[in-house]
């Protein structure tokens, strides 16, 4: 068996710039990714297979196919039809909540494609794989190099970056799931200029406001992270609605994340630290 794991995706700052012609957006985003996530796992098999199972397994819409309407199937089907391989028998061990702006799809998409890269012993870095990510979706190419990076144009330019490994990250969702392309579509078009990579502090969330205007608990969600004691830099993440604040220490993590739980327990919580 071979197993992936599937990080949580970050975006410490995002800028949406224009509308493209081809319905995508170009943007300037930080991407950084945690340490926890979801896992894929793979086997050998005489037909393929696909199961979902973990806390979030339910959420995923039931077919009558269970290889059909999933990242994870798109991504397998994709590598086969380019290098050959398969079938094999998948299982996405899912704990990271839906349509949640943390990548969740596209990081399973990616760690699919990693397990069977290694399979296979494709680089990572083959044009034909990179070819395919690109084509799973925009964030598809940031999670298969699951590093820190400076990403533009759709998302899919990627420059590495280093300086913020294990930082401390507490995660909140108020258990909302947001379709990006509604977030996308509610906001309002106006170019607030470019993002300095290595300062996202002084960048923003564009998706933040429409997020908040669909979705007004992530103002609770940000308003409590905001007051926790260490927190440095508090955000939400790509198009919503999970939020997450950065600390310098695990101790002050810590607190923040049993305060939170203290004043919302239904509220989805991750502690964790950037990869």
């Amino acid at each position: 068996m071979i197993v992936e794991p599937a990080p949580a995706k970050l975006n410490l700052a995002l800028h949406v710039r224009r509308r493209r012609p081809d319905g995508y957006h170009d943007i300037e985003t930080l991407f950084a990714f945690c340490h926890d996530g979801d896992t894929v796992a793979l086997n050998p098999s005489e037909s393929p297979r696909f199961h979902i199972t973990g806390p979030f397994a339910a959420d995923l819409s039931p077919t009558d196919d269970p290889w059909a309407n999933n990242l994870v199937t798109r991504a397998a089907d994709a590598f086969a039809a380019q290098f050959g391989a398969g079938p094999y028998d998948i299982i996405l061990d899912k704990h990271l909540p839906i349509a949640s702006g943390i990548g969740g799809g596209s990081a399973d998409a990616a760690a699919t494609l990693r397990a069977l890269s290694r399979r296979r012993g494709i680089p990572l870095d083959d044009p034909m794989l990179l070819a395919i990510a690109g084509q799973l979706g925009a964030d598809v190419p940031a999670c298969l190099a699951g590093v820190t990076a400076f990403a533009t144009g759709r998302g899919d330019a990627l420059t590495a970056l280093e300086g913020w490994a294990d930082t401390p990250v507490l995660l909140v969702n108020p258990r909302v799931a947001l379709s990006t392309a509604r977030v996308f579509a509610a906001w309002d078009g106006t170019d607030r200029g470019a993002l300095d990579p290595a300062a996202p502090e002084k960048g923003r969330n564009d998706l933040e406001a429409p997020a908040r205007r669909l979705a007004p608990s992530i103002d609770d969600v940000l308003d409590a992270l905001a007051i926790q004691p260490g927190a440095t830099l508090v955000r939400m993440s790509g198009s919503g609605a999970t939020c997450f604040a950065l600390f310098d220490t695990i101790a002050e993590r810590d607190a923040a994340d049993m305060a939170i739980a203290s004043i919302a327990p239904d509220w989805w919580r991750l502690a964790t630290t950037l990869a």
